[in-house]
């Protein structure tokens, strides 16, 4: 179980533990991107972690292997364990374990991701609480508009169709986003526009 006392020591944690380098670089920059409020510290083996008050983090993305090589420790954790898979076939995972495939391209990691913020937690309320700086709602209605149409795959003749608008404004729309949010890529705004709710998951 959690400890509140652990919980509410500055930001919440998420730890990573994996002995595979570049999986640990690159999930802990994702982690990082898509739940800007979590910290993620990253360990190469299980002894490692077990050092570590493992009690204080969140969630574990933990490889299989070492589920394997400690499936007793990781069993008395099953809900906070995430296991890092190479295949998306149900057979060759844990059963009773939450797998995640790493062997994606990034937009379906960043996806999978979202999803286990979004729905893993009833809804967010087991989340702890954005810091204000990213609840201030800093897009007009319109913006947020073109951004939920952004992340939903449309060019921008497409998106300036739809909203009976010119070209020139929805490049000019494009641009504010992006200066306003201080993000350039469209997986950046995705992991935004989720976040505060102006998009569904399924609909990306």
């Amino acid at each position: 179980m959690e400890h509140p006392a652990n919980m509410n020591m500055g930001r919440p944690k998420i730890a990573i533990v994996d002995s595979n380098t570049l999986v640990v670089l690159g999930l802990k920059h994702i982690l990082q991107n898509v739940i800007p409020i979590m910290t993620v510290d990253s360990f190469s083996s299980f002894q490692e972690f077990e050092n570590a008050q493992p009690n204080s983090y969140y969630h574990y993305f933990v490889s299989q292997v070492i589920v394997l090589e400690n499936r007793q420790f990781f069993s008395q954790c099953i809900h906070k364990t995430i296991v890092l898979t190479l295949t998306k076939d149900p057979n060759a995972q844990l059963s009773g374990f939450h797998s995640f495939c790493i062997n994606v391209p990034e937009d379906e990691l960043v996806k999978a991701i979202l999803k286990i913020a979004q729905y893993g937690h009833s809804g967010g309320k087991n989340l702890p609480e954005l810091p204000q700086v990213l609840k201030n709602r800093i897009l007009s209605n319109r913006e947020i508009e073109v951004l939920s149409l952004i992340v939903q795959g449309l060019i921008n003749k497409e998106i300036a169709e739809k909203l009976n608008i010119s070209l020139t404004t929805v490049i000019t729309h494009r641009k504010n986003i992006m200066d306003k949010l201080g993000m350039k890529s469209v997986s950046a705004l995705t992991i935004y526009a989720v976040m505060h709710g102006y998009i569904d998951i399924n609909k990306i």
